[in-house]
């Protein structure tokens, strides 16, 4: 009996077909995973006009599959597809006006419906049909629509850590402090700081093609094109800033110096009345902070986090140092590590930064956490590189419309999936935001 069309497709185990079809299973399940446990009103919470509610990341992320996937595939009579409601098209749009308008964003905690219920129902109908395309698609097609569905997966892993961060934002306001994981206790070790020196010259910076190491490998379009910097002799610290360094600056009367302040930032730290990280509180002489599992005492060996680009500066000015450019950070990563990426990310399901291992302690020599844990300021504005061009049509839109204003941050964090950040990767947030693993490492000149 001859073998059926699907199954010669499926004889290869790591064919390009069975690398789509597992990648996008996996993003899509840790998706529901996360939501699990929470209630329809712990999903329709929004504490601000930046943060959106676990329900609407988990119904945007399948809009983006059917609005850039499936619906554009389907008019060009490749495969069927026809949406549950066609009013999602409006609510779940965040900002891409080349596809229609949007529902307000601030609002979003609004739409009490479509309830959770409804949403899975969505998430469901798209995942079958996401399926169906991948497994049945022709080669030709495949290849075509396989850039669009890895920046799927790749803008889905954006939501998830958005979904940790958004949700710790709002259980902040509750006074019962609940719960959504285990507690954080104290894990590694205590670590010296010591500086590590870098020479200067002409370097390289931007995603690389040996960064690539499979079909499914990515790198967003701000990323490049890769391109030549100079740099002078400098040194970036061996580890991040600790919550018990950060201590000092406040004890020292660092949010209360003007004179360490950007003009903004001294603006914005007195008219909000700052006195402190995001989610920290003295009482009796002992800081704690909010975390995802409960509120506890601040550690000192952790890393700082939750702060401002205002805060990292102002720090970085009262240490006697600065904050390192985005291309001095990339270069140090690619000296001392290359294109390997090892550190604490979400998969850890601990979602709070974590001491130094143990094999990390003794070599001062080396940089250590500079992946995962926290995002780290760097002084470099969000800016497009020499010849940067937004891909054509709506997903332009993705990162090209919002280099103005914005500050550059590296590494990832304890919220970033696993194998989402590399080198090149640029995040970017405004100066005063805070609600992301938000903290910084500090750099000097030679």
């Amino acid at each position: 009996m001859a073998a059926h069309p699907d199954d010669v497709k499926r004889e290869t185990p790591d064919s390009l077909r069975d690398q789509l079809i597992r990648a996008f299973t996996k993003t899509r399940s840790v998706s529901d995973q996360m939501a699990a446990g929470l209630s329809p009103e712990d999903q329709n919470l929004q504490s601000m006009p930046d943060a959106s509610p676990i329900k609407w990341h988990r119904a945007h992320t399948t809009w983006f599959f059917e609005t850039f996937v499936l619906k554009p595939l389907s008019e060009e009579g490749i495969q069927p597809y026809e949406s549950p409601n066609d009013q999602f098209a409006y609510l779940f749009n965040s900002y891409y006006n080349g596809v229609g308008a949007q529902f307000p964003r601030a609002q979003r905690s609004l739409m009490s419906r479509p309830d959770t219920q409804e949403v899975d129902e969505y998430r469901a109908a798209v995942d079958g049909a996401m399926h169906s395309l991948l497994a049945n698609a022709s080669e030709d097609v495949l290849n075509r629509l396989t850039d669009r569905v890895v920046l799927g997966l790749n803008h889905e892993q954006q939501h998830q850590e958005l979904m940790v961060t958004d949700l710790k934002h709002a259980f902040s306001f509750n006074p019962i402090a609940p719960a959504w994981t285990k507690r954080p206790d104290l894990i590694g070790h205590p670590t010296p700081q010591a500086w590590v020196p870098f020479t200067g010259g002409l370097k390289e910076t931007g995603h690389r093609p040996e960064d690539d190491v499979n079909r499914l490998s990515f790198h967003f379009d701000n990323e490049g094109p890769i391109h030549k910097v100079h740099l002078n002799d400098y040194a970036l610290a061996r580890r991040p800033v600790t919550c018990g360094e950060y201590i000092n600056f406040i004890n020292d009367g660092g949010y209360e110096n003007a004179h360490l302040w950007l003009s903004d930032g001294w603006a914005w730290r007195r008219d909000q009345q700052i006195t402190a990280p995001l989610y920290w509180r003295l009482e009796e002489g002992q800081w704690y902070l909010h975390t995802l599992g409960c509120w506890r005492e601040v550690d000192p060996e952790e890393p700082i986090c939750h702060i401002s680009f205002y805060e990292a500066t102002a720090f970085a000015l009262w240490a006697g140092a600065r904050l390192p450019t985005e291309h001095e950070w990339e270069n140090a990563a690619r000296v001392q590590m290359g294109a390997h990426v090892v550190g604490h990310f979400a998969d850890s399901q601990r979602f709070h930064p974590s001491r130094a291992l143990e094999d990390e302690v003794s070599d001062l020599s080396q940089l250590i956490k500079m992946y995962g844990d926290v995002w780290e300021w760097t002084a470099s504005s969000y800016a497009p590189y020499p010849g940067f061009k937004p891909v054509a049509g709506a997903i332009g839109e993705y990162n090209g419309k919002f280099m103005a204003n914005q500050v550059v941050l590296k590494g990832g964090s304890c919220a970033t999936p696993a194998g989402h950040v590399r080198p090149s990767y640029r995040n970017f947030f405004y100066p005063p935001d805070r609600w992301q693993f938000t903290g910084l490492r500090l750099a000097k000149d030679l």
